[in-house]
Parts: structure tokens; C-alpha cells; sequence
């Protein structure tokens, strides 16, 4: 069976196969629970019976009408970018982590630079060797610093942002202040910070949207602004979704909604395992798809696990488990992605696929998802607006910073060698359902990112099981709260190294501390909730690690 959903943002059409039932499923069951009235009427017994989860639905809805609200302050936006560029800046840094960074990172790869507007990059690590990198890219005196953190207290943002701004004074003296701004809810420590430091703007977002759906606010749309990105493009795009997605509009021509039965209901089948392909101009919109989805629906036991990045491989290959999106891009040649898709039909494996033909069609995007993403939690009953096991890291983290504050060392956990016979079959012994989660923290570079491919595709091409990857870490924003409170599926390969000191401007230890207790608070939590993991610390050249570790393994 094909549905079809025609928008004059991008066309949408499923290939159901076999998975037929589940999905005609999920829309009866969305349908019987007037589930998309529900969500805009901001009713929470949608997705929880629970008193409890009331509050943080009532109060995580902005999102459904930002593309409005954004749209009455898009001349100002464009405006406030106009004038960076006259005051001479050129470049913009993206201080942030999760769903504060990865719209920006989105647009940036997507859209790239001009010599009109700021070349925009992200940093959203504590790894010392990538922070260094940022910092030769953001000379300060032609870079406008963007700190961006919804509760204002992100460890990582609070660290980066004293890091640069003591650059910035070393460079510019009293001036540096004008060179930063920051996003944040009103009345964080954030704002306060900023009036105090007498930052150049503070962009105040609308406190009720969460960090996972806040692309189209000041979190997305600021940067976005500076990056010469088309704002009003984008967000007549976005709007054109809301209207097709209103709860007016009938199930049957709802694209969010039928994209949520096909996330939702392919899930409670046994499909969890949501493998994205997308044509190269848009792939990097993965990324956000995938913190939108496993942070979303991973809790309770239950959810949807995001596969974006994985290589291709042939369609007889892939489990049960799989379900897979086609983010297929119109303005290029993307023959040999649609023969490996016709392959997976073939094979009958469920499809959905979104066609885009230009790039502010992002905006539109951005919502559909959003909506899916929400009536697949819905029918997960699962709460989309919470993350309940993220803090469990983070207390983690804290724990192990004090231990160091007062004993002066890290706990030692050396990790195996990546040529213990262990490790090897650690990853042979995968299989479906269940998949790997690389967590690697690890400064990411092209060498790793090859080096991480080739063991996804070799562990994916021996047990048929799906893999993610993720560098720690920004993946907790991401996929962490999956990994904790999701399906117990999970095999978790913890990668680690040696880091350089690079000291943090006030505190007591260093970035490569942090991040090394961040990894150990991300294990304690894993181990403590039952997941099975295995460690391997790479040493001073993880390049060489990972090849080693390959040649154990061929």
C-alpha cells in the first residue's frame, strides 16, 4: 500500500509493504483520540494518564505557534544581522549544545556562507582540541560570539563562554562585551550574566518551548539571521506546514500526523530502529531529526531509535526492526540513491518518502517533524516534552568534578585496549533487535568520521544490527536521554582518549577533565541502569586506535 500527502512544501508518500497493518493502525488510533485537536489544544492526557506530566506539557507548547510569532520579528532580525556585518564582523560562533546548537548547524552546513552575511560555526564540546580549533576560527575582533543555553546553566555553554570571553578581553579590552550575545529564557542566569558583562543584545525566547523544538524561535532563527540564511523564505515555508497540520485540516491530509503513525506505529510493531537516508544538500538535517526523535520518544522503556549516517548496505541485510525515511533533494542528481531505495521496496521494508526542492523548504521541515515526532509519542504514551534521565548525567558529571576538586585526580577507569580479544566480541555479538551505540569521546575530525563508518559498516554488515554514532559530549544533549531511558536494546562501545590540558578561565580544572568526567558519569549512569557496555580508551592518536582496533576485528 502507498499513502500519498501532497504540500506545496514537499511531497510525502509512504511505502508501507508488509507494515501495512501498523500504520492504518496508529491513524485509526490517532483518529479515534482526536489526537491532533489534542495536541493543539495543549492536552496532556494525549500522551500520559500521569497528573504529573500536566505541567510540563502545559508549559512546552510554544513551538506550535513560534513561526508566527517569529514571522512578526523577522525584519528585525534581518536588520540586527545587516548591522553586524556593517560594524566589520564576519564570523559568528554558536556557544551551545543540543537543540540551542543544532538548528544553527543545520542551516550553516546547508546554506554555507556569503559575502553578505557572517560565516557561522557551532561549537558544542568540551573536547580541548576542537575548542582550540573554534578559537582559531573566531578571531575576536571580526567575530560576533552567540551564547546560546535555554536554562542558562549548561555546564559546557558556561565553560565555553568564560573561555572566549577572556579571549575576546585579551584582544579587544572593554569593547569585548559588544561582541558577544546570548539567547536564553527570561530571567536566567544567562540573561543576568549578560546584562552584567553588558553584552551587544540579549534575545529573550519564548520560555515555553523546549530546547528539541525551539528551530523555529530566536534559538534557530538568530543565527540563522547572521548566516544570511532567508528568513522570510524559511518561515513562509514553516507556516504553510502549520496550515497543512492545523487540527482543522483532516487526518488524511495532515503530513505531520500521518508521518507520526508511520514513526508510531512501525515502532509498536517491533520497526523502533528509524534509518534515515538523505540526498547530500540536506543530510545534515539528520542530526536534528535525530535529538527531535530519540530525546522525545526514549523514555519508560520505550522509543524510537534515530539511525542517521549509517552506510548503505544491501537491503537484504537489514532486520525486522528497521523503518526507513528518504529525505530525497530535488535539485540534484540522486539516481543511485533511488535505486538503493527501490531496493529496500523490493525487499519490503517500509518506506517514507519527503521530497525537497529547495532549501528554504528546511522551515516547513523542521515543523512536520516536530508534529510527527509528538503523535508518535502520543501513541508510545510517552511525554515528547520531558527528559527525565538526562539529569542523571549530569549529577553524575557533578559528582565525579567534585572528587576531583577535593581529591585532586579522576577516579581511574583505563578502558580496554582496542586489541582485547574482549572488544571483538563485545561487537560481534550484537544482533536484532538490539543495536550499537558508538559513543566516542573523541575530538571529531573527517579521519574519525571515516574511521567510525567503516566499524558501523562492519558490525552492521556481520550482525544485520543497526548503529548509531555520537561525539561526547554533544551526544547527551542528543541521544542520551534514548540511551538511559529507552528500549533496553542498547550496546554501548564508550570510546575515549588522551586530551591536551586547556584550562577553563575560574575553575578548578580543565576541559579535558570535564570531558573525561562527563564519559565517566555517562558509563556510572548506563551500568547503573542495566545497559550493557565496553570501554576502550584509544590513547593519544585515536586515528591509529580505531585502525587498530579494525585490524583486531578483520
Amino acid at each position: 500500500m502507498t499513502l500519498e500527502s501532497e504540500t506545496p512544501i514537499a511531497s510525502q508518500r509512504f511505502y508501507l509493504g508488509d507494515a501495512e497493518g501498523a500504520v492504518v493502525g496508529a491513524l485509526q488510533t490517532l483518529a479515534a483520540e482526536r489526537a491532533s485537536a489534542r495536541l493543539w489544544a495543549g492536552d496532556a492526557t494525549l500522551f500520559s494518564d500521569d497528573p504529573a506530566h500536566a505541567a510540563s506539557v502545559a508549559t512546552r507548547l510554544g513551538w506550535l505557534r513560534s513561526p508566527a510569532a517569529m514571522q512578526r520579528e523577522q525584519e528585525q532580525l534581518i536588520a540586527f544581522a545587516r548591522e553586524a556585518h556593517a560594524r566589520g564582523l564576519r564570523r559568528a560562533l554558536v556557544l551551545g549544545m543540543g537543540g540551542s546548537a543544532l538548528c544553527p548547524e543545520v542551516l550553516a552546513k546547508v546554506y554555507g556562507s556569503s559575502s553578505e552575511s557572517l560565516t557561522l560555526r557551532v561549537l558544542d564540546t568540551t573536547d580541548p582540541t576542537y575548542v582550540l580549533e573554534a578559537a582559531r576560527f573566531a578571531e575576536p575582533r571580526e567575530t560576533l560570539f552567540i551564547v546560546a543555553s535555554k536554562s542558562g546553566s549548561t555546564i559546557e555553554v558556561s565553560a565555553l563562554e568564560a573561555t572566549f570571553f577572556e579571549r575576546a578581553q585579551a584582544a579587544l579590552g572593554a569593547g569585548a562585551a559588544q561582541h558577544f550575545i546570548a539567547i536564553t529564557d527570561p530571567g536566567s542566569p544567562l540573561t543576568e550574566l549578560a546584562n552584567a558583562r553588558g553584552y551587544a543584545r540579549v534575545f529573550e525566547n519564548d520560555p515555553n518551548i523546549g530546547g528539541r523544538y525551539s528551530a523555529l524561535s530566536h534559538f534557530g532563527l538568530v543565527p540563522a539571521a547572521l548566516a544570511g540564511v532567508d528568513l522570510k523564505a524559511l518561515l513562509q515555508s514553516a507556516e504553510a506546514m502549520v496550515a497543512h497540520c492545523s487540527p482543522e485540516v483532516p487526518d488524511a491530509e495532515n503530513p505531520g500526523l500521518q508521518l507520526g503513525a508511520f514513526i508510531g506505529g512501525l515502532a509498536r510493531a517491533g520497526r523502533d530502529k528509524l534509518s534515515l537516508i538523505a540526498s547530500p544538500e540536506v543530510a545534515p538535517l539528520g542530526a536534528w531529526i535525530e535529538q527531535l526523535v530519540a530525546e522525545s520518544t526514549g523514555k519508560q522503556g520505550v522509543g524510537v531509535v534515530p539511525v542517521d549516517q549509517e552506510p548503505l548496505a544491501d537491503a537484504a541485510s537489514y532486520g525486522a526492526d528497521r523503518a526507513f525515511v528518504y529525505l530525497r533533494y530535488g535539485a540534484q542528481d540522486v539516481t543511485a540513491l533511488d535505486a538503493r531505495v527501490e531496493q529496500l521496496l523490493a525487499a519490503g521494508h517500509p518506506v517514507a518518502r519527503i521530497d525537497l526542492t529547495a532549501k528554504h523548504e528546511l522551515g516547513g521541515e523542521f515543523f512536520r517533524w516536530e508534529i510527527a515526532t509528538s503523535l508518535a509519542s502520543a501513541l508510545l504514551r510517552v511525554n515528547p516534552f520531558d527528559e527525565p534521565n538526562v539529569t542523571e548525567a549530569k549529577r553524575e558529571t557533578a559528582r565525579f568534578i567534585q572528587e576531583l576538586i577535593e581529591q585532586g585526580a579522576l577516579p581511574e577507569r583505563p578502558g580496554l585496549a582496542p586489541t582485547a580479544p574482549e572488544v571483538g566480541a563485545f561487537l560481534r555479538d550484537v544482533s536484532p533487535p538490539n543495536y550499537l551505540a558508538i559513543c566516542a569521546y573523541l575530538t571529531p575530525s573527517q579521519a574519525l568520521d571515516a574511521r567510525l563508518a567503516t566499524l558501523r559498516a562492519f558490525v552492521q554488515g556481520h550482525t544485520r544490527s543497526a548503529t548509531t554514532t555520537g561525539y561526547g559530549p554533544r551526544f547527551l544533549h542528543s541521544t542520551g536521554q534514548l540511551h538511559k531511558g529507552g528500549p533496553p536494546s542498547g550496546r554501548f562501545l564508550v570510546l575515549t582518549m588522551d586530551d591536551p590540558h586547556v584550562a577553563i578561565p575560574g575553575l578548578p580544572y580543565s576541559f579535558g577533565q570535564l570531558k573525561r568526567a562527563q564519559a565517566l558519569g555517562d558509563l556510572a549512569v548506563l551500568e547503573r541502569r542495566g545497559r550493557t557496555a565496553c570501554h576502550v580508551h584509544l590513547g593519544s592518536d585515536p586515528v591509529a586506535g580505531l585502525e587498530a582496533l579494525l585490524s583486531a576485528l578483520r
